[in-house]
């Protein structure tokens, strides 16, 4: 087996995934996480079809079903709060739903005993050789690796120092997303109040057994100019933009300032034809962000990194083979569920009230509508878009 140590960029979802399948390859993963510890909190993420087998074959479906947020009905409501409209669990929350932060622990848990993480630091060059890759850091001595792995999100730290400005890779749908934990004031029993205006969304879910809540707020914009590391301007952007928003969005922008996880981005897409240059490859949203409003940017970091260190195993370590067949793979899989977010942003931050009349009338009418199921089983269907190889692994 060749080229065995592997440095990976983040510590959230997919790079512990693919730290986990590679120590079962045989490989020697090194985790570096900028953030000075694991990230607590975070928003509501699910899962659907292929991810599911691969948390199976991970041993670990049973922690994250023990630690499913089982949210039942969102309900849309007026200014006044009342009930406008109920959606069931399954259009929210998929198969099986689990917080970000909780399912970064069961990851982070299931591979401390044997893969190295370097918390508080940060890739600032990389410089590939023949046989490997000297990496630099903001903070540690330089170190030598095989193969480097971007796992580090939309905003990727390793794409950029590889391919570049993310401009040219990024599809904005046209929406931001603030989503941050605050106090359950509204008394939610695994339940959610969703609440619009036109091109604006306020809601709240309860979370942690109730004893908490999150608040999410969407709001559809042209790209704007903002720093995505500066907290305090995203802030500002949010209360700006729902200064004036009815139903409880003054008490959940207040709440907002004290939040120990507050979260603010644009809806985007990344699309590459490649997912990797030399030694370097991508992989989760660094490489195929969907954007939440497909639902299915977990379970593509699920399968990639279940995908890409499986391939590099059936290829001996030959990075040059085994990326090529990770992105032939992925492809298909990768597009349908981009796709599945193309359109959905009218459905959950209508434009107009004319269009906020028109999606409650369809809600409402649905249970009744013939093409119910086709709409439910969609993102089902985009789940279950990969066959998954049986890859082999080192008995422990």
């Amino acid at each position: 087996m060749q080229n065995r140590r592997v440095l990976i960029s983040g510590a959230s979802v997919a790079g512990p995934a693919f730290a986990f399948w590679l120590r079962r390859h045989g490989f020697t993963p090194t985790v570096v996480e900028r953030a000075p510890e694991l990230r607590d909190g975070g928003y509501a993420v699910d899962f659907r079809g292929a991810s599911l087998r691969v948390l199976d074959r991970m041993g670990l479906l049973g922690a994250v079903e023990t630690a499913a947020t089982r949210m039942g009905e969102v309900t849309y409501v007026d200014s006044d709060g009342r009930p406008l409209v109920v959606t069931p669990p399954a259009y929210q929350s998929g198969e099986l739903e689990i917080l970000r932060g909780d399912l970064a622990r069961i990851l982070h848990d299931a591979t401390k005993d044997d893969v190295e993480y370097v918390f508080g630091d940060s890739i600032t060059g990389l410089a590939e050789h023949g046989d490997g890759v000297t990496v630099t850091f903001a903070h540690s001595e330089p170190r030598e690796f095989d193969l480097v792995i971007g796992a580090d999100g939309l905003h990727s730290n390793v794409r950029s120092l590889v391919f570049g400005d993310e401009t040219p890779f990024r599809h904005d749908l046209g929406y931001y997303v603030s989503i941050f934990t605050v106090p359950n004031h509204l008394g939610l029993d695994r339940a959610g109040r969703f609440y619009n205006e036109p091109n604006r969304t306020v809601g709240v879910y309860s979370a942690k057994e109730n004893t908490e809540a999150k608040a999410l707020f969407w709001f559809g914009s042209d790209r704007l100019d903002y720093d995505h590391r500066d907290v305090e301007q995203q802030r500002r952007i949010v209360e700006e933009m729902f200064r004036e928003t009815g139903w409880e969005t003054s008490a959940l922008l207040k709440a907002m300032r004290e939040a120990p996880d507050f979260y603010f981005d644009s809806a985007s897409q990344i699309k590459l034809d490649s997912y990797s240059r030399g030694r370097v490859a991508l992989v989760g949203d660094a490489a195929y962000c969907a954007a939440p409003l497909s639902g299915m940017g977990t379970s593509l970091a699920i399968v990639g990194a279940y995908v890409l260190a499986g391939e590099l195993a059936a290829a001996g370590g030959d990075h040059t083979a085994a990326f090529g067949a990770y992105r032939d793979e992925m492809r298909g899989f990768v597009d349908a569920c981009q796709k599945l977010a193309e359109g959905n942003g009218k459905w959950f931050v209508p434009p107009s009230r004319a269009w906020l009349k028109f999606r409650n009338l369809n809600y409402r009418l649905l249970p009744y509508l013939p093409w119910r199921k086709v709409i439910e089983e969609l993102p089902l269907k985009a789940g279950n878009a990969i066959t998954l190889k049986p890859y082999a692994v080192v008995p422990v």
